[in-house]
């Protein structure tokens, strides 16, 4: 589970995150559904240890974020927004040279890589250089990294971008894999149909601040729409009145 309570955040001059504010729950796909610039990459970096709030706090399965980053990552697997990958390394290679940073066996590694090297139907590039990989393979390879030690929590900064529809699907898939065993999934995204296709929960955020959270069907109540769109059109209208 992962758990946000009165989050802030300042660049500067610039107030990045205000008092934000959720839970994500196992077992479910929680979205984080904003327009660019809302303050979702920021609240991800806060939740995967890479900031540290200014104000507030966050923890991972009860585990504080800023108290205990390096335990917070062992119940954590990660996609920032346009991971990087070893290019030299094969696909393979970059997944069990990630269960080895975890404290993997290299057997386990190696059983744990050929397992996700299955799931996400990368056999056709697992053992070729990483150099080259078009946007699908680097993301399928940068996510395997990420569950290589089995990650209660999943977090993913708008996976799908510069996805073709075919990666998407399979992306899809395994995310409601991942539901299905009982994992606590939460993903950025300002792509309405990918939230409304994928998610039991959603938080819209916008200017930084949380202006709805619940079920789909609440959120949209909430905005008094029927349509996932039209809720969040009005939302973020709301929240830009504020500004």
């Amino acid at each position: 589970m992962i758990e946000a309570r009165g989050l802030s955040k300042r660049f500067g001059r610039i107030e990045a995150v205000r008092d934000v504010t959720f839970d994500a729950a196992d077992g479910r796909i929680t979205g984080l559904l904003g327009p660019n610039g809302a303050g979702k990459s920021t609240t991800l970096r806060i939740l995967y240890t890479v900031l540290k709030p200014d104000a507030g706090e966050a923890r991972i399965d009860g585990i504080d974020v800023a108290r205990q980053p390096l335990e917070a990552r062992r119940h954590l697997g990660a996609l920032p927004h346009g991971a990087g990958i070893y290019p030299h390394l094969s696909a393979r290679e970059n997944i069990e040279y990630f269960g080895a940073l975890h404290g993997m066996s290299r057997p386990k590694a190696r059983e744990r890589a050929e397992e996700l090297i299955e799931l996400l139907e990368m056999q056709s590039f697992a053992d070729r250089r990483a150099r080259g990989f078009s946007q699908g393979q680097r993301l399928k390879t940068a996510l395997a990294r990420a569950l290589v030690h089995n990650p209660r929590n999943v977090l993913l900064d708008e996976p799908t971008n510069g996805l073709d529809v075919m990666a998407v699907r399979s992306l899809r898939r395994l995310l409601e894999r991942l539901r299905e065993a009982g994992h606590c999934v939460l993903f950025s995204s300002h792509v309405m149909q990918e939230v409304a296709a994928l998610c039991d929960d959603v938080v819209v955020i916008a200017r930084g601040t949380v202006v709805a959270r619940g079920t789909l069907d609440q959120v949209r109540a909430k905005a008094g729409e029927d349509n996932l769109e039209e809720a969040f059109v009005r939302l973020i209208g709301s929240a830009e009145g504020l500004g």
